[in-house]
């Protein structure tokens, strides 16, 4: 009898390890989504309260590292809210910045603190005719997609953003689509730093590419039957019938 009471505390303690995971899975994944919906409509102090405090916590975004919470707030609150709706927390008439999140992908770590996730973003963006003259981006609409590896902690019981890295893939105008776009043509990547740039990033990075650059951003996760990571040559993208070892460099997570 005892070594049956013994296989049963096994078996319930294997099932709320189980029950815990998929319960910390299920928040990450409702965080992320609630991150898309408060973006879609310009709450960026929603959006700031929803990244962790620690110094660690930092934003890649557009070829630029912003670090802490000051750096966080500096993009949401500092260059966000100004360009897109004149400071103002939520959105103004006639602007669109729809930012749905897809195709999630997380994983918890074995501290149960931690965890990372690959998400999906499909950008819908622009201003309707009505605000032309009124609106600083005048009359535009554009498409955007996009992938984010990202870090989450797990803090007095409360999963929140770690360390948020978004890899903007491509930009298109509706009128023209994806083929025709021009670098930097809807969203100019990070030249300076703060305080240089009053609201730019704490570093510039390195790894900036948009379109047509295919690379693979990187799995956080590795092949679910091989167990193996793709290999960094598989990452890379040379040109049609080019060797690529002549392309460039694979993309990194670190």
């Amino acid at each position: 009898m005892s070594s049956e009471v013994a296989e049963l505390k096994k078996i319930v303690e294997a099932l709320q390890k189980d029950v815990t995971r998929l319960s910390d899975e299920s928040e990450i994944r409702k965080l992320q989504y609630k991150y898309g919906y408060y973006l879609d409509k310009c709450l960026y102090k929603e959006v700031t309260q929803l990244y962790s405090n620690s110094p660690e916590t930092c934003v890649e975004f557009i070829g630029g590292k912003y670090k802490g919470k000051a750096g966080v707030e500096r993009l949401y609150l500092g260059r966000f809210a100004p360009r897109f709706v004149e400071g103002r927390n939520g959105p103004v008439h006639g602007f669109l910045l729809d930012h749905p999140q897809m195709q999630g992908i997380i994983d918890i770590e074995p501290s149960g603190t931690h965890a990372k996730a690959r998400f999906r973003a499909l950008m819908q963006a622009g201003t309707h005719k009505s605000v032309q003259d009124t609106h600083p981006r005048g009359f535009v609409q554009w498409w955007e997609g996009g992938l984010y590896e990202n870090q989450y902690i797990k803090e007095d019981g409360v999963w929140k953003i770690f360390k948020l890295k978004y890899f903007p893939f491509w930009h298109a105008s509706f009128e023209k689509g994806w083929a025709n776009k021009e670098i930097g043509e809807f969203v100019p990547f990070d030249t300076k730093t703060f305080p240089e740039d009053q609201t730019g990033p704490d570093e510039i990075g390195e790894q900036v590419m948009l379109w047509p650059d295919t690379r693979v951003v990187p799995f956080h996760y590795t092949h679910p039957v091989t167990g193996q990571q793709v290999r960094d040559d598989d990452l890379r993208a040379p040109g049609w019938g080019e060797d690529v070892k002549d392309s460039k460099p694979a993309l990194s997570l670190g």
